[in-house]
């Protein structure tokens, strides 16, 4: 099994990027996808999830108008497109699948927001 997210960077405050996780080894359309974050000194927090065939959607509140969850169960991978980003969204971001009762974990991908 593998997650494999990229995309990370840096970027300035205001600016976008575009999140990539590639799944393989189990059925990814079976899946809830769902991306995290982590920031430095801070717990882990929910940014997005998406059903398997991505027909519902979950948006953390304090960045739903800036973030968006996407599928492709054909490619294997789901994306993260953030926007309007700012230094506090600096974090490092994982991807997380979960599927017939196991917990799959990518390696995480640094997301540096400069002021």
């Amino acid at each position: 099994v593998q997650l494999v997210e990229s995309g990370g960077g840096w970027v300035q405050s205001g600016g976008s990027l575009r999140l990539s996780c590639a799944a393989s080894g189990f059925t990814f359309s079976s899946s809830v996808m769902i991306w995290y974050r982590r920031a430095p000194e801070k717990e882990r927090e929910l940014v997005a999830r998406i059903s398997s065939f991505g027909s519902s959607v979950y948006y953390a509140d304090s960045m739903k108008s800036r973030v968006t969850i996407s599928r492709g169960n054909a490619k294997n991978a789901v994306l993260l497109e953030r926007n309007s980003l700012k230094p506090e969204d600096t974090a490092v971001y994982y991807c997380n699948a979960r599927t017939q009762g196991y917990n799959y974990w990518g390696q995480g991908t640094q997301v540096t927001v400069s002021s």
